[in-house]
């Protein structure tokens, strides 16, 4: 009885979540739908004119960015969820003091991150107010997610497998190499899609570093000058948006919403992309 009342009310749960979020999704459709059909508001720069404005430079920084952050998010949570999991004593000091750090980070308001990678980033390193920074930054915030996802899929990998590659001859980083890290794949992109659903709608860090709110100019191509694409300024989608919705113009508001709901495309489309690749490797790893 119980257990099928839990299930009633996470069922419940689940529709009404997914509700709220057609709900919003289907506002900004709505409102926005007179830019998002018109061809020229993905392929203008903004405008003081909201008949005019576009989100092209928006956003290209916003898909530079994320790939940006996920690069770096998953070079440094993946390895470190791995060495925590499999290296590192757990009875030590450090190992405790490493893990409650990083349950500490999951939560600290994102603005933190942001204050942090301006002394750093900004200040120390002078990397500039670029995409460089952003990228940095949000991979920060997106690293304590996966290093958890990354600790709890290893850890859900029967220690069968284990001891039989032992028993083959096969050496600890052979058996991470060839069994333990291939099957648990699925898991550590289920975290990284949690931490791209968490960063791709933020503000406040990047506000913090100094991303533009108007820009009429895109950076370079990675083909054409990597390393001046790297160091160029940006915007964002979200703060495009905050920029449009504080102004008193209707059609600014109008161009916001076209605006959220291409923001909300792009993240289903990161999100697909890795429930995609997580599907191929649960297909191909299976035991």
């Amino acid at each position: 009885m119980g257990e099928r009342f839990f299930s009633a009310i996470g069922l419940v749960l689940s529709l009404i979540s997914i509700l709220f979020l057609f709900s919003i999704t289907l506002a900004l459709l709505i409102h926005g739908w007179s830019r998002i059909i018109d061809p020229s508001f993905y392929v203008s720069f903004p405008s003081r004119f909201p008949e005019e404005a576009g989100i092209l430079s928006a956003w290209v920084g916003t898909v530079y960015v994320m790939l940006g952050a996920i690069f770096w998010s998953v070079l440094i949570g993946v390895p470190a969820g791995i060495y925590l999991e499999e290296y590192a004593d757990r009875e030590s000091k450090i190992a405790r003091i490493i893990e409650a750090n990083i349950s500490n980070l999951a939560a600290v308001p994102s603005i933190v991150y942001g204050l942090l990678a301006l002394g750093i980033f900004v200040h120390r390193f002078n990397l500039g107010e670029s995409i460089l920074t952003a990228g940095l930054t949000l991979g920060l915030l997106m690293v304590p997610v996966i290093v958890v996802a990354t600790r709890e899929s290893i850890r859900r990998i029967p220690r069968s497998i284990r001891e039989a590659a032992y028993a083959l001859g096969a050496t600890k980083w052979e058996t991470l190499f060839h069994h333990i890290i291939p099957y648990s794949l699925g898991g550590i992109l289920t975290g990284v899609i949690i931490s791209i659903s968490r960063a791709i709608g933020e503000t406040a860090p990047l506000i913090t570093i100094g991303a533009l709110t108007f820009i009429a100019f895109l950076p370079p191509t990675p083909w054409e000058n990597f390393v001046g694409m790297l160091k160029s300024p940006f915007t964002v989608l979200p703060i495009q948006m905050f920029n449009w919705i504080s102004r008193p113009q209707a059609g600014f508001h109008t161009d916001a919403a076209a605006a959220g709901f291409v923001l909300l495309v792009l993240a289903f489309i990161f999100n697909a992309l890795a429930f995609y690749l997580r599907f191929k490797l649960r297909k191909k790893y299976t035991w």
